[in-house]
């Protein structure tokens, strides 16, 4: 294939725009498809690419203490579009980083309609692209039923499944301050200096006891029963699911009172239900953790219940849809390709990462994988040591090909650095997470280095 034929990528969220981002940026043509809004999905509300459909949140930002902190750095020193976007509109999020949701697809859509070397294509793609395109899927955990089933026709192995959950969002002047309270967890400043980006309604223990009561007694979703033996994210788990495991597995999840303290009497709560700034305007604000399937009406009833949401005016209920991942480790190789097809790629979600950053780092990988490819570069594997490599490592190893988990990123995937001095399990940490940290980055620049003559 000449390098001046356009390049295919299927799919405009978080991994699709990414790969087709760094794929312009190396000077190779791209027909970026993307089905909506012609055809609409039960999740997404706009028409804009990169819509973020869940949480605003793309968690910690903490490069030296978080694995997902670290992620985001390799990935701006690639030039990411997707942390470009999210740094231009991040919101008071404590430690995490936390987007204005609209400006943030609204930022990334105009970068990509904008640059001269993708083509937009508001439509359908149901066919897997034949051997004269070289091509990147990455149509995520929402991809259409068509395509899904001719993934599944050429993949020869079914699809993993699993039930996602949304949280509600919130309008902020319902929520009665007299009774919540502004305070970020152990009053830990923000990356913006941000000192209280959360809001925090309280809960004594009858409260608490009698809320668990009406999440366990609530009316949920109706499952079909091709759907019923579908499991759920672990990492995003519906609040009457954890419910169910114990009266007080929600006081250890995301009712947990730790590091906060009531501003208006001074007494620290039994549990408390945290917000979180979900628009630059601070207009809106999701409940954090709260993912759920209950039915909308009793949704508004029991959040109600929470102190200092009597009042509540909900700008969207929690709600629930099915995704679809492909058994990375069986049908990948190390660089994202399809072994059946190596002209083809897939990104983002549906090669078994969760979360937004994990999904746009795939398609930062797979872009940057195909890129180096058409230019002749050899070589080009991610180096192991980095969160970048050890994501690919993940999702293209084989442990058990009747069970393969998708995962965010974490120390665990991350090859250790042995230490020999230090004085306690604390310090152990601390120093072993600064060393990945600095040998990472280190490994990232260098492989970057590598390829950026002639680009």
């Amino acid at each position: 294939m000449s390098i001046k034929q356009k390049i295919t990528i299927i799919g405009g969220g978080l991994a699709g725009c990414e790969a087709a981002w760094q794929i312009a940026n190396m000077g190779l043509k791209v027909n970026l498809y993307e089905m909506r809004p012609k055809v609409r999905t039960n999740a997404h509300q706009t028409a804009n690419l990169a819509e973020l459909v869940c949480s605003n949140s793309f968690r910690s930002d903490d490069m030296h203490n978080n694995a997902v902190g670290l992620l985001h750095a390799e990935m701006r020193e690639l030039n990411s579009l997707i942390m470009a976007s999210a740094d231009k509109h991040k919101i008071p999020a404590g430690g995490a980083l936390a987007v204005d949701r609209e400006e943030f697809s609204k930022s990334v859509h105009k970068s990509i309609t904008n640059h001269p070397l993708i083509e937009l294509i508001n439509q359908e793609h149901t066919d897997l692209p034949d051997s004269s395109t070289k091509a990147i899927i990455a149509t995520g955990p929402l991809t259409s039923i068509k395509l899904t089933e001719n993934i599944i026709k050429s993949t020869s192995s079914e699809n993993l499944a699993f039930f996602d959950a949304i949280a509600p969002i919130v309008y902020k002047d319902s929520i009665d301050m007299s009774i919540a309270w502004y305070q970020s967890r152990y009053d830990k400043i923000g990356a913006s200096g941000d000192k209280a980006a959360y809001i925090n309604c309280p809960l004594n223990k009858n409260q608490y006891i009698d809320f668990v009561s009406k999440l366990n007694n609530a009316n949920y979703t109706e499952f079909k029963e091709w759907e019923k033996n579908t499991p759920y994210f672990e990492s995003c788990l519906p609040i009457e699911v954890i419910s169910n495991r114990g009266l007080n597995t929600l006081r250890f999840g995301p009712m947990k009172p730790i590091g906060l303290t009531n501003k208006h009497n001074n007494i620290k709560p039994y549990a408390v239900v945290q917000l979180r700034q979900d628009n630059a305007s601070a207009t809106l604000y999701n409940i954090v953790g709260f993912q759920t399937k209950m039915k909308y009406q009793d949704q508004v009833e029991i959040f109600r219940s929470i102190p200092g949401l009597k009042n509540a005016r909900f700008a969207r209920l929690g709600g629930l849809h099915r995704n679809t991942f492909i058994n990375s480790p069986l049908i990948l190789d190390k660089q994202l390709r399809f072994k059946k097809k190596s002209h083809i790629r897939f990104a983002g979600q549906i090669t078994g990462v969760e979360g937004y950053v994990e999904s746009a780092a795939m398609g930062l990988l797979a872009g940057r994988f195909l890129g180096y490819e058409e230019m002749y570069k050899k070589n080009i594997l991610i180096p192991r040591a980095t969160a970048l490599g050890s994501l690919i490592e993940h999702v293209t190893t084989i442990r058990d090909k009747n069970l393969f988990q998708p995962m965010n990123i974490n120390y665990s995937l991350i090859p250790k650095i042995p230490i020999k001095k230090y004085k306690n399990k604390k310090e152990k940490k601390e120093i072993s997470r600064k060393n990945i940290a600095i040998k990472s980055m280190n490994e990232i620049k260098l492989w970057s280095q590598r390829f950026s003559t002639n680009l």
